[in-house]
């Protein structure tokens, strides 16, 4: 791992911004399709309780995303005897640094993430659900290419922290809208 004074950060910046900027293409066009595409192929439901029932399970997805992050580190944590006793008795090492912050970082962007789209599903039903489907795919996309390019750096892990923020963002913009429009009133 780059020590702080072993950083270009102006190289780095440039890195974070070019990824940001392919990871917002991404979830344009993943938007865009899919709020075009899925509702030709799949039933959405069009009651506030049917809306809630079914973002809950495609949560799930989200959720198994948390749990792989928890594995990760237990794994870990089992083959390290640094790590082994676990957090509350010493310092993370070097090895299981990164797998604390990608678990860490999952578990904060889960939870605005199935946030998000719960109140979503509570202002809007039927075609326009087709976009929890897609923010749940790039959040799997996101998460696994965070990860990956995590050791690497700020850049390296831009295109991942990116392609999960922005569809919660969207999705969370999108209920401010909608909520907005029925004037707070059920």
């Amino acid at each position: 791992m780059d020590l702080a004074h072993n950083i270009d950060l102006k190289k780095e910046v440039r890195g974070i911004r070019a990824a940001a900027g392919k990871a917002l293409a991404l979830c344009a066009a993943c938007f865009a399709a899919g709020y075009l595409v899925l509702p030709k192929y799949l039933f959405f439901p069009t009651t506030t309780f049917d809306a809630l029932v079914f973002t809950l399970r495609i949560d799930l997805f989200i959720l198994l995303w948390v749990v792989v992050a928890v594995g990760v580190v237990s794994h870990a944590r089992r083959q390290s005897t640094a790590d082994i006793r676990g957090a509350a008795f010493g310092v993370p090492s070097e090895s299981i640094k990164v797998k604390i912050a990608f678990l860490q970082n999952t578990l904060e962007q889960a939870f605005i993430a199935i946030g998000s789209h719960l109140v979503f599903s509570t202002l809007l039903a039927g075609p326009p659900l087709s976009l929890i489907i897609v923010a749940t795919a790039l959040f799997a996309i996101g998460r696994f290419t965070f990860y990956r390019g995590y050791p690497q750096g700020a850049a390296a892990r831009a295109f991942g922290m990116v392609a999960t923020v922005i569809p919660t963002m969207t999705i969370l913009a999108l209920s401010l809208v909608a909520l907005a429009r029925t004037r707070f009133a059920p």
